[in-house]
């Protein structure tokens, strides 16, 4: 199996669809009603819509988008208007690896952050 789709809830669709295309650069598929927009994150398809009743009016898990360069991408977004908590920092060191996660939010109070698997003493 396959993670095909993955969905995050907004309230204002168009402010959503605004930050994930124009502040993140994620690829914009398409809108369908009702309220819903899709974005390609790298082969998995990202579902931002309004919820259609209570049960699904809840903040969604974090989303982890994989960076090739933390700093560089950190920086971009930070340009775009982006707002991090912090900036990029160490969360584990792997035997060829480091791990490194820098944490935002979106407009609707989706917490997300980027994440990067930087060769050590790289970042």
């Amino acid at each position: 199996m396959q993670i095909g789709q993955i969905s995050i809830t907004a309230h204002d669709l168009p402010r959503a669809v605004a930050f994930y295309r124009d502040a993140l650069g994620l690829r914009f598929l398409f809108e369908a009603p009702p309220q819903m927009a899709f974005f390609d994150c790298g082969g998995i398809r990202l579902l931002v819509g309004v919820p259609t009743s209570a049960e699904f009016d809840h903040p969604g898990s974090i989303l982890y988008f994989k960076v090739e360069d933390i700093q560089a991408t950190y920086a971009t977004l930070c340009g775009r208007g982006v707002v991090f908590r912090g900036a990029p920092h160490l969360v584990a060191r792997m035997p060829d690896h480091e791990l490194w996660l820098a944490e935002f939010q979106d407009t609707e109070g989706n917490t997300l952050a980027l994440m990067s698997e930087v060769r050590q003493g790289i970042s």
